[in-house]
């Protein structure tokens, strides 16, 4: 049967069996034993955790790559396309369930435990000089002196990087649908350009927190939840970017139409995801 015949096919493609389930869990195995041994000194850590990386590597260029072919081959129609659709719509919902629990353990903290701790007798139950205010820089004698990072100018400048790199991805998306290969080429090359300004700003930020600053993932609860908030946003746009590239990569390879291109738009919808995470971040971590 000719791709044209399978992509107007009234049935629900159904793919052959799949070695790539199987080979994402030798690399998740990997992931756990090498992270937990690396976490507690073991020699073999560094070099598992490396190996799950490369497994994983090797498993989602096999995997995307078989799902590319079989999309490029016609074997998807509308039903298929439906399913692709509510699959990511759930995982960037599951996304924004992760990103909520960070951002309601920081206002725990800050807005709900602050406070309760100041009634307490401090003498008595924390330590003498403790003030209810936040950053908090407790325990007592524990945490070293840190200031804290303003939003001028790098949160800044990172958080116009983004807002550009959205509306960049949306002139693309515009230019695929009128079937402009060449322009949607050059705006997704300036929207992954953004995506890694931004990471490189972000390095040299955590650069100048931890020699100039003394701003550590250490430092009490404020540095924890700053490093595990922006740290875990830092990890989405280096995912976005990555996604963004393979889309680039496919468009200059020709794939994807005007009326067909789902990898293009999930790409497009994981990275406005991220863009109005950082939003988030900015206004609560860097200003509040």
């Amino acid at each position: 049967m000719s791709a044209a015949a399978h992509s107007q096919a009234p049935y629900y493609f159904v793919p052959s069996p799949s070695q790539w389930p199987m080979v994402g869990s030798l690399a998740l195995l990997c992931f756990g034993f090498g992270m937990s041994g690396w976490v507690n000194g073991a020699a073999y850590g560094p070099y598992l955790t490396a190996l799950f990386l490369a497994i994983l590597v090797y498993m989602m260029i096999g995997w995307f790559g078989t799902v590319a072919g079989e999309s490029e081959s016609g074997l998807y129609n509308h039903r298929v396309d439906t399913a692709f659709r509510w699959s990511m719509g759930w995982f960037i919902f599951s996304e924004v369930m992760f990103f909520g629990a960070f951002f309601g353990a920081l206002f725990y903290a800050r807005s709900i435990t602050m406070p309760w701790l100041g009634d307490l007798d401090h003498k008595s139950l924390l330590w003498p000089d403790f003030q209810a205010v936040w950053p908090n820089v407790g325990p007592g004698g524990v945490i070293e002196a840190f200031q804290t990072i303003g939003p001028w100018p790098i949160p800044t400048i990172n958080t116009a990087l983004l807002l550009l790199s959205g509306v960049t991805l949306t002139i693309a998306h515009h230019a695929l649908k009128e079937s402009r290969r060449g322009t949607v080429v050059f705006w997704m090359f300036v929207t992954v350009a953004l995506g890694a300004l931004f990471l490189v700003l972000q390095g040299y930020e955590y650069a100048h927190a931890y020699k100039d600053l003394n701003l550590k993932l250490t430092s009490g609860v404020f540095g924890s939840t700053f490093f595990m908030l922006t740290g875990f946003h830092g990890f989405h746009v280096t995912v976005g970017a990555i996604m963004l590239s393979v889309v680039l990569f496919r468009l200059i390879k020709g794939h994807f139409t005007s009326e067909n291109h789902f990898a293009f738009e999930a790409a497009a919808w994981y990275w406005h995801f991220v863009d109005v995470v950082w939003l988030g971040l900015y206004v609560v971590v860097y200003w509040l």
